[in-house]
């Protein structure tokens, strides 16, 4: 293993990436203090990686690998992937060791990766499945046996602990195992990739980290595979579940299995970043282009269908019968990071809020210990197909489940919020930026290694008000460039009083001064609720209309409507005013927004079943009621109990 040329980065570096407009921090330079992220991550810490450790102790993944050590005998349990839980599991720990010690994950963390270093075998192989029930099946089932799939994960989890907390014992481990898939694939040898696109990106990042460039072509090399039709699929599903379909580079649109596409888009925005290769840029570009415009969820989320966990056509965005996983929603946060890294452009920093706040804080509960892996955008009468990757818990859980079968959502949640102040700010020579908001202290790098600090205090996302105070600053001019949201109609800025008039430039307000300790940035992103509509070709949710305010997607819920309304006839009048107040002892401290709706009499339909022929405007029909709707944050439905619950809301224009 060569020295490792970075320690101190987040989850990637592209401090050396030679295709990159902005450049990450290192690790610790942001720090959230208090406040809407501090409060999740605390939970995180507290709560999630403990109980994940509880899990994968009674769902047998560990117990998986003690066989594979030799350890313990007994059956295997589980998926022939169980392993990769532990390795994002494994990731989330490092990242937030390295931001809070804690002896009690210490020694977790300690007992794990020993049990890993006892059971990977001696040319370098480690996989529990594949060890313990099929050891004579190694490699030979790319399409579905996930084993390429899995050391992605173990190599992205092995980068943390040395980043986070200079801890190599994973690294050695991680290295190892590549050491042995050189031997295995590459031109002459096996030329096939893996059902499951993950390793790709994972080898990029271990190139980053090491120097060795050997791990970037062979991350060129499994893309390289793509496209040759000769993964089966899954049931109906053709190669387009395993993004075996076309050669990536020639690749149209966004297709398949939508977890592995985001994987794989994000390995070609990696693979951009180094080689600088146009084509790769474009095929990005592309693919971000097909799903904005025809294939997202106004959470972020992806995946129109539940066959084959897949995108649909464009348009084909069922609000009751999306599938919306959230690994899905993490895996595009990803790609966007990249794209923003790239591009410097504000449209990829919307998207990841957009997501963070709504695709992707939707799953994990208000407690730390429950995860949706679906994302419905409404539920019929406290009922849903399936809220639970597990058919014995689709109708038994009262909300979120615990834990799940396929159990990839639920650690991929905590290692997301683990690491997720590095997302936050990136520099460049001549300054930094700001893409998300929230209270934290960042310390910034200069040029000729001068530093500088910044504290930001808001309340965001319940208002758009913040203030950035210098604590400490070079005596130089630098530039502090600030996103203005998507969703922003108008804002101000004032540096020490006074306004900053200017021009967006890519979607970011850019002030370049010699800045003092003491100075101080007053803003004002204004906040106000608003109605959404659709495109009108998305079929199901035409003549419908949802509720933001900020960055928050809003929904209504059963609990909070008045006693006989049903979300399933309910009407929003639109030419009334939305109102918001905040409610400290609701869902943990929510705004909530209220408006006017109606609830039609459907007395008339009693006699007339399903179908009538079309009435005309004249003909009478019973009166609607008058009635108050109460929207909560999309993110905190389901924490009282499963009731009826929908984001896209018909609106009284409609019959």
């Amino acid at each position: 293993m060569s020295d490792v040329i970075n320690k101190t980065t987040g989850p990637i570096d592209n401090s050396h990436s030679p295709n990159s407009s902005y450049r990450v921090l290192s690790g610790g330079a942001v720090k959230f203090t208090s406040g809407f992220w501090a409060w999740r991550q605390a939970v995180n810490h507290s709560v999630s990686l403990k109980h994940g450790y509880a899990m994968l102790n009674k769902a047998g993944n560990l117990h998986n690998l003690k066989m594979a050590a030799k350890w313990e005998t007994g059956k295997y349990r589980g998926m022939n992937f169980s392993d990769e839980t532990v390795y994002k599991w494994l990731e989330a720990l490092a990242w937030e060791l390295g931001r809070s010690a804690d002896s009690e994950l210490q020694t977790l963390a300690d007992e794990v990766i020993s049990l890993l270093a006892a059971a990977q075998q001696p040319n370098g192989y480690l996989n529990s499945y594949y060890q313990v029930v099929e050891p004579e099946r190694k490699w030979s089932d790319l399409d579905f046996g996930h084993e390429l799939y899995c050391a992605g994960h173990l190599i992205q989890a092995a980068i943390a602990f040395k980043r986070a907390v200079d801890d190599e014992r994973l690294l050695k481990i991680a290295c190892h195992l590549v050491g042995h898939i050189e031997t295995v694939f590459g031109t002459g040898k096996k030329e096939e990739a893996c059902g499951h696109p993950e390793i790709e990106m994972a080898l990029v990042e271990l190139s980053r980290l090491t120097g060795e460039e050997r791990y970037l072509h062979l991350a060129l090399f499994f893309l390289d595979q793509r496209g040759k039709k000769k993964m089966q699929g899954l049931g109906a599903n053709g190669p387009e579940y395993h993004q075996d379909h076309v050669a990536v580079r020639e690749a149209e649109g966004v297709a398949g299995h939508a977890v592995r596409q985001m994987y794989l888009a994000t390995a070609v925005a990696d693979l951009y970043m180094e080689t600088g290769e146009e084509v790769l840029l474009d095929t990005s570009q592309r693919l971000w282009k097909d799903m904005t415009r025809g294939k997202m969820y106004i959470t972020g989320g992806i995946g129109s269908r539940y066959d084959g966990e897949s995108f649909g056509e464009s348009y084909e965005l069922p609000a009751d019968q999306c599938y919306c996983e959230t690994c899905a929603a993490i895996g595009n946060f990803f790609w966007n990071w990249r794209m923003l890294l790239i591009s410097g452009e504000s449209r990829y920093a919307d998207l990841m809020e957009r997501l963070l706040y709504n695709g992707i804080l939707s799953s994990p509960g208000l407690d730390g210990a429950s995860f949706f892996y679906v994302n419905p955008l409404m539920l019929r009468n406290g009922k849903y197909v399936r809220l639970s990757t597990n058919p014995d818990q689709e109708h038994k859980t009262p909300g979120r489940p615990g834990w799940h079968s396929v159990a990839c959502c639920p650690p991929n949640t905590m290692r997301l919020l683990a690491s997720l102040p590095d997302y936050f700010v990136t520099r460049q020579e001549a300054g930094i930026q700001i893409h998300q908001y929230g209270n934290m202290e960042i310390s910034i790098p200069l040029d000729k290694q001068e530093a500088a600090a910044l504290t930001m205090e808001t309340e965001y996302p319940w208002n758009g008000r913040f203030k950035i105070t210098v604590t400490a600053s070079a005596d130089q001019p630098w530039k502090l460039a600030l996103r203005v949201p998507d969703w922003c109609q108008s804002f101000t800025m004032k540096v020490n009083g006074k306004e900053i008039n200017g021009s967006l430039q890519k979607g970011y307000m850019t002030i370049e001064q010699t800045w003092k300790t003491g100075d101080v940035l007053e803003a004002e992103f204004a906040m106000l609720p608003f109605l959404v509509e659709p495109h009108p070709r998305i079929d199901s949710i035409r003549g419908c209309a949802a509720i933001q305010r900020g960055p928050l997607v809003y929904c209504l819920e059963e609990h909070d409507q008045p006693q006989g309304v049903s979300l399933l006839d309910l009407k929003i009048d639109p030419s009334e005013p939305l109102t918001s107040h905040w409610q400290a002892g609701l869902l943990g401290g929510v705004m909530i927004i209220e408006g006017t709706g109606y609830q039609p009499d459907r007395s008339d339909w009693l006699e007339d079943g399903l179908y009538r022929p079309l009435r005309q405007g004249s003909e009478p029909h019973p009166p609607d009621r008058k009635v108050k709707l109460t929207a909560i944050p999309y993110y905190a439905w389901g924490n009282r109990g499963l009731k009826s619950m929908r984001v896209w809301i018909p609106h009284s224009r409609m019959s």
